[in-house]
């Protein structure tokens, strides 16, 4: 599949659907608006399933593994060692999202999409663009063409596993250095943002080394000369790996009609670039939990999207897709098993509309 086909093929919902949905929700047992965002949650995938009750099928978290070049620059606590040691141990099952995706009955599927290691492991999906990025500080990340690249391995995955039954998707990332390419991609495309109020402290800086992670931000995008207009730019001059396979995840649940899930600031900053690359995929995003890194409330705000979850999580990794993943199965139940006023012959003449209050 070429790009631009891809991009072609991203349609709305369907909002007949979605509105039809809303009337069959309204009619339900229950106060107008007492189930909140499960009624909301139901509605958007009827839209997108192009069924009334919408049925989820097969779940699965798409996890992509890469190193950062920026890290020479002393931007995280943690080692670039840690993306190959926590890549294997995703591989063994024992990381966050592993053991939560397994609760809930979710696939992981881990992709070395840009680890600086030669990596093996049962099941590891090999799709490596190149070991690592360039030091956005000096150079871009990568060239135009190896970003399109990582973007069509994201869609990969997904026409992969589309076609063993999934219908529901998870983005998850795994790269030590990856929350500073997340804010230097905000910072590319929001320049009028204070780098401070979109920068984090990560996985445990000292002040010292927040500030020059802020300076370190700045200067990416000005040694770039990033131009903030044009995603494919932002996302190799100061982008990741990890960041252009998860937009290849999103523009690929689009492009085929389902339902994918933002984890934190990271799988966030990657959404931020696909609605650019194609506006309609926004409305196949779902926001899960409320990420602790300031650049998130941000991109959320700009793309429209509001989180469901109020976790204080920060992990990553796509560990907050699984949980997601129960909230959305909750919306399907109570959108195809309730009955309605009709089906109970009850009177519905007593309620009140209790959403906006």
């Amino acid at each position: 599949m070429t790009f631009e086909k891809l991009i072609a093929g991203i349609q709305p919902i369907d909002e007949k659907k979605r509105q039809a949905a809303m009337e069959r929700c309204d009619q339900l047992v229950k106060p107008l608006g007492s189930l909140g965002k499960l009624e909301s949650i139901a509605c958007r995938l009827a839209g997108i399933y192009g069924e009334v009750c919408p049925e989820i099928k097969g779940k699965a978290v798409i996890v992509m593994a890469a190193d950062n070049g920026v890290l020479e620059e002393g931007v995280a606590s943690a080692p670039k060692e840690i993306t190959a040691m926590q890549t294997l141990n995703m591989v063994k099952g024992v990381t966050g999202v592993m053991v939560l995706a397994k609760q809930n009955g979710a696939q992981v599927r881990i992709v070395d999409i840009g680890v600086d290691a030669e990596l093996q492991g049962e099941g590891l999906i090999q799709e490596k663009i190149r070991r690592g990025t360039g030091n956005i500080a000096k150079e871009p990340a990568m060239s135009r063409e190896e970003a399109m690249a990582a973007i069509m391995v994201g869609v990969r995955q997904v026409e992969a596993l589309k076609d063993e039954g999934v219908n529901l998707f998870g983005t998850g990332e795994m790269g030590i250095g990856n929350t500073t390419t997340s804010s230097a991609i905000v910072h590319a495309c929001f320049p009028e943002l204070p780098i401070a109020s979109i920068t984090g402290k990560g996985a445990g800086l000292t002040e010292e080394a927040f500030l020059h992670k802020q300076d370190v931000i700045r200067r990416a995008v000005e040694v770039n000369q990033v131009d903030g207009a044009d995603p494919l730019d932002i996302l190799a001059k100061v982008g990741g790996l990890d960041i252009a396979g998860m937009v290849g995840t999103y523009l690929g649940a689009a492009y085929y009609g389902l339902p994918v899930v933002i984890d934190g600031v990271i799988s966030a900053a990657a959404a931020l670039l696909a609605s650019r690359f194609a506006p309609n995929a926004r409305e196949y995003m779902f926001a899960s939990h409320c990420s602790m890194e300031p650049a998130y409330q941000a991109i959320m705000e700009r793309i429209g999207l509001e989180p469901t979850l109020y976790l204080d999580m920060r992990l990553g990794e796509g560990s907050g897709c699984p949980i997601m993943f129960s909230v959305m199965e909750f919306a399907c139940a109570m959108q195809k098993n309730m009955e309605t006023f009709a089906e109970t012959a009850m009177q519905d003449d007593f309620l009140v509309d209790i959403r906006e209050s």
